[in-house]
């Protein structure tokens, strides 16, 4: 199991955040070969995205670090309680409340329980919350770009605009929220082209 100590990527935002660059040395650890399927970069990459936008927005160091762990209880063999005993009570239980219940067997029901859970945890999980979905969001772009079903879209983009509505009703105005909108919109109006028969740009 990752022990969190360890060398880390040197990341600008991170830097007078503690807690945030332990966080990133053992999430580095545990998602380690781990690819996003959109670019096949580290899967790093998207929790890192998220606790940027957060750094961005003034956040704390414990809800930044929490960003950087947002994925290890559902994507790794990491549980809560090793998080609580290496970053703490306040991370670790907001780690939990933005985590899928694999109890939970219908996938949409899962989404509707992680949701309803974030909406009644108060500011920092659902800020959290908001920033992976801008993230993924842009990681459904790509995905499009690259040629991804169009119901396997669908499904996704009716999960973030869900997101979203619980979101503005919840905190409205907050930014990290109004660029969650701002990404929905761009992709549903200005969407990008599939491939091409050959799977790539004409000369």
């Amino acid at each position: 199991m990752a022990s969190g100590e360890g060398s880390s990527p040197d990341l600008s935002f991170a830097r007078d955040l503690p807690i945030t660059r332990r966080a990133i040395a053992f999430a580095q650890d545990l998602h380690g070969g781990q690819r996003r399927a959109a670019d096949r970069a580290p899967f790093l990459v998207h929790p890192l995205e998220v606790a940027s936008y957060l750094e961005r927005s003034g956040c704390p160091d414990h809800v930044v670090a929490a960003a950087v762990l947002h994925d290890v209880l559902e994507d790794t063999d990491a549980d809560r309680r090793q998080l609580e005993s290496l970053f703490g009570r306040q991370v670790s239980e907001l780690v939990a409340t933005v985590s899928d219940n694999p109890a939970i067997g219908d996938e949409e029901q899962r989404k509707d329980d992680v949701r309803e859970r974030v909406r009644n945890a108060g500011p920092d999980a659902l800020v959290v919350h908001a920033a992976d979905k801008v993230s993924k969001v842009r990681e459904l772009r790509m995905l499009l770009a690259g040629g991804l079903d169009s119901h396997a879209a669908a499904v996704r983009l009716r999960r973030y605009r869900k997101s979203l509505e619980m979101l503005e009703r919840t905190i409205p105005g907050d930014r990290v929220v109004e660029l969650l909108r701002f990404e929905l919109e761009a992709l549903e109006t200005l969407p990008p082209e599939p491939p091409g028969p050959l799977g790539g740009a004409s000369a």
